[in-house]
């Protein structure tokens, strides 16, 4: 991998620090090599489809890879990001948190892209990379050797398939997140994958395609639809992040505001057509995972 960053100097929201409190430090296999997911998104609200994510990696990395996973990060989308339904920055890293805090280990939530303007998702990349190795050092073995730890976009099929869209990423984007870092790609209900990855083809070693053994369609559009309706979303996200949401009011409307609107191709995740595709994008177009 490449050594140098697409900027050299990152600048941190107020009163930010980096979260690394269920970061290993230690890698238990010394043959393997230590790598982070970070699924980048909307999270508006995050559900359970988005946090199995995480397992069906874990999962998969375990099986078919010569991997170990250190960590796993939640980064939600800053509001300068135009997207329907995109609630405030403060309210999604709230329920990010919530869910985090609820669900495993190894799983934790970055604010640094969601409290400042809107960063593309090779820089956001390129964030993790600085603070885990250049900050942190990186992981070390049992036997005290340092070892550099990967970063990798976690994300759904969906990405793949705007990555693959002529014009909505850049190239020096698509290079820099699939090129130097690598994704893995889970199986969303309703999106092919061999079609899409046949157009980054060369980049085809550092894709990983992860299939979703039992189908799950849940979405941040549906759970807003039936909120907006006044249905029941329990049991499609966890229960404190309903909690939350009741308590809040949240989702009452799809006209909630947002700070400064930004439209990019580098978000791709822009075109909803009734399922939510918020689950990561990068690059010329915003990943989502919503």
């Amino acid at each position: 991998m490449a050594t140098t960053h697409l900027t050299e100097s990152f600048t941190n929201p107020p009163h930010y620090s980096f979260p690394h409190q269920r970061l290993s430090t230690t890698l238990n296999n010394p043959n393997k090599t230590p790598i982070v997911l970070v699924a980048c998104g909307s999270f508006s609200p995050v559900t359970y489809l988005h946090l199995r994510m995480f397992e069906m990696a874990k999962d998969y990395v375990r099986q078919n890879t010569d991997f170990e996973i250190v960590g796993g990060y939640l980064s939600p989308v800053s509001d300068m990001y135009k997207k329907p339904g995109l609630l405030s920055a403060r309210h999604r890293v709230n329920m990010c948190t919530l869910a985090a805090e609820d669900s495993d280990t190894w799983l934790m939530v970055d604010s640094w892209e969601a409290f400042q303007t809107y960063q593309r998702t090779a820089i956001v990349l390129d964030h993790f990379d600085y603070e885990i190795n250049t900050v942190l050092g990186g992981v070390r073995t049992q036997d005290g050797e340092q070892r550099k730890v990967r970063v990798m976009l976690l994300a759904g099929s969906d990405l793949i398939g705007t990555m693959s869209e002529p014009g909505v990423w850049s190239y020096s984007d698509l290079d820099h997140i699939l090129g130097r870092y690598g994704c893995l790609i889970v199986e969303r209900a309703g999106t092919g994958m061999d079609q899409a990855t046949d157009s980054l083809a060369r980049w085809r070693s550092n894709i990983y395609l992860i299939s979703q053994l039992i189908q799950n369609d849940v979405s941040s559009t549906k759970v807003r639809l039936f909120l907006r309706r006044g249905l029941s979303v329990r049991y499609l996200l966890p229960n404190s992040v309903v909690d939350y949401i009741e308590q809040h009011g949240l989702y009452q409307d799809e006209t909630t505001p947002t700070s400064a609107a930004h439209s990019s191709p580098d978000k791709g995740k822009d075109k909803e057509k009734g399922t939510d595709r918020d689950i990561t994008t990068s690059g010329g177009s915003k990943r989502e995972i919503q």
